[in-house]
């Protein structure tokens, strides 16, 4: 690959839906406020500020408490696939938060009745204490449960994500071992073409060991990766096709029909070498007589449509993949496409053979 994976994050922050929280916090306390201030109008009493200080005291500092405790339980998002142990380590907070609340509320409302000139009338100490506890405790209760399903629903998608990011590692790193076995597979057929000639015509092989060097050169740089732009493709057919073209001589005629809006297009590397390579191997070399073999390039909707066809080969009844070169070119499409990524081969009539590859458009 020309450059490194992103790594996959293992220690990241869940993220939580802060704006529906903060927004479902405001509607709270404002219900609270409401409802407060309406029992305290509804009793006779005309002090609207009374309550607005009862409730807002109690909002701001549950509002402080509640920042902190957000901040602290991050910590303990290790625990949350096992909730028992996450709800103990936020329990343990229960005690000294409800304390603080009261003490700190009831102080903010002492020091605005006395700026105000009179007196904030309660209780004792101790029923205020147990009183006020118990309304936080449930308060804490609620809270809790809440921020417990935030965090595991955020901690989920974090996963989610993990778990994707790591089948596409997979995925990329199974793709371009595909791709990689067909670099020696096609190095070992070209050297044949070379071989074939070497002895009997030793100028028409330096000529095919030049080509074949500028070839190799490309198809080595275009295999480091698993995907390359269709005109790319094309370009290192062109080449192989001259080359086999050169061994055998004016009665191969190989002719490329490429739309032109295709050739951006990503396709799977090497994915179109093996089908011809097959034409040569399965047809020309098979015949002395002319061979003529076209490649074609088109849109069809959303998908690409490829195809390379002969017009000598002939597939036996019940063939499946020709070679290693098919049957990696198959794995490859699936891995890359599912069920949208198809190669199959059919007769022609009144002969030849057929290899058409579908798949889907991407640029």
């Amino acid at each position: 690959m020309d450059s490194a994976a992103e790594p996959i994050a293992t220690d990241a922050p869940a993220p939580w839906p802060r704006g529906v929280f903060l927004a479902a916090w405001g509607v709270f306390w404002l219900l609270m406020i409401t409802v407060a201030v309406q029992e305290y109008a509804r009793d006779g009493h005309g002090e609207i500020w009374q309550p607005l200080l009862w409730e807002g005291s109690s909002c701001l500092v549950a509002t402080g408490i509640v920042a902190w405790q957000w901040r602290r339980v991050t910590a303990a998002d290790r625990l949350l696939a096992r909730p028992w142990r996450w709800f103990g380590h936020a329990a343990v907070q229960l005690v000294p938060m409800g304390v603080v609340f009261v003490i700190v509320v009831y102080a903010l409302r002492h020091g605005v009745y006395a700026w105000v000139g009179q007196r904030y009338e309660h209780g004792p100490w101790p029923s205020v204490f147990l009183h006020e506890m118990l309304r936080f405790s449930i308060f804490f209760a609620l809270f809790t449960a809440v921020m417990f399903g935030l965090r595991s629903h955020a901690a989920l998608l974090v996963e989610r994500v993990r778990v994707q990011r790591a089948l596409a590692l997979q995925q990329q790193a199974q793709l371009l071992q595909l791709t990689q076995q067909l670099a020696p597979h096609f190095l070992f057929n070209a050297l044949n073409t070379v071989a074939a000639t070497v002895h009997d015509d030793a100028e028409r092989a330096d000529r095919l060991l030049t080509r074949l060097a500028a070839l190799l050169r490309a198809a080595t740089d275009l295999a480091r990766q698993p995907t390359a732009p269709l005109r790319d493709e094309i370009a290192l057919l062109q080449g192989y096709a001259e080359i086999m073209a050169e061994r055998f001589g004016p009665r191969v005629q190989v002719e490329f029909d490429i739309a032109p809006d295709t050739t951006p297009l990503v396709v799977p590397t090497l994915l179109l070498q093996p089908l011809l390579e097959n034409c040569f191997r399965h047809g020309v070399e098979r015949t002395t007589g002319d061979v003529r073999i076209s490649v074609t390039a088109c849109r069809q909707g959303d998908d690409l449509l490829l195809q390379v066809a002969d017009d000598i080969g002939h597939l036996p009844d019940g063939a499946a993949a020709l070679g290693t070169g098919l049957g990696t070119l198959r794995q490859r499409l699936a891995a890359s496409f599912g069920d949208r990524g198809r190669l199959t081969l059919r007769n022609r009539e009144p002969r030849g053979v057929l290899a058409q590859v579908q798949l889907p458009c991407a640029s």
